[in-house]
């Protein structure tokens, strides 16, 4: 009995982590910034995955992690249709520009539902430069 309950928790925890939302991006051909000081530029390329049923908007955020106070920005897709993949000119951000070495840099995408309810949450980082 222990034996199929542990393989049938083992099923559903990895059948629910393949139906995670979650995505990739791609920094694209934003200008090579390693002043510290940051250009305004288009969003990313995100590749979305498993966006929750219901979703109304999408909200960006980027965090330098090497300098978490900095605020990168990040923007929202009103009215979303349920596209799998955001070419940049969705939005703008202060872009990735480490003033020495490499950063890691995380985004999170936040699914926003009717009456502005959180129906879901992903994150995905990144060194820069690469």
């Amino acid at each position: 009995m222990k034996k199929i309950i542990l393989t049938l928790s083992i099923y559903l925890l990895s059948t629910i982590s393949v139906l995670a939302f979650s995505f990739t991006f791609e920094w694209g051909d934003i200008k090579k910034c390693t002043s510290g000081y940051p250009n305004k530029v288009s969003n990313p390329i995100f590749n979305l995955t498993n966006v929750p049923e219901g979703t109304k908007e999408l909200r960006f955020k980027m965090k330098d992690k090497d300098v978490p106070g900095y605020n990168h920005g990040g923007g929202k897709i009103k009215n979303y249709n349920g596209e799998t993949t955001i070419q940049p000119g969705a939005f703008t951000y202060k872009s990735p520009c480490p003033p020495s070495g490499k950063h890691t840099y995380e985004w999170t995408i936040t699914a926003i539902g009717d009456k502005k309810k959180k129906l879901g949450k992903a994150k995905a980082k990144k060194k820069y430069p690469e």
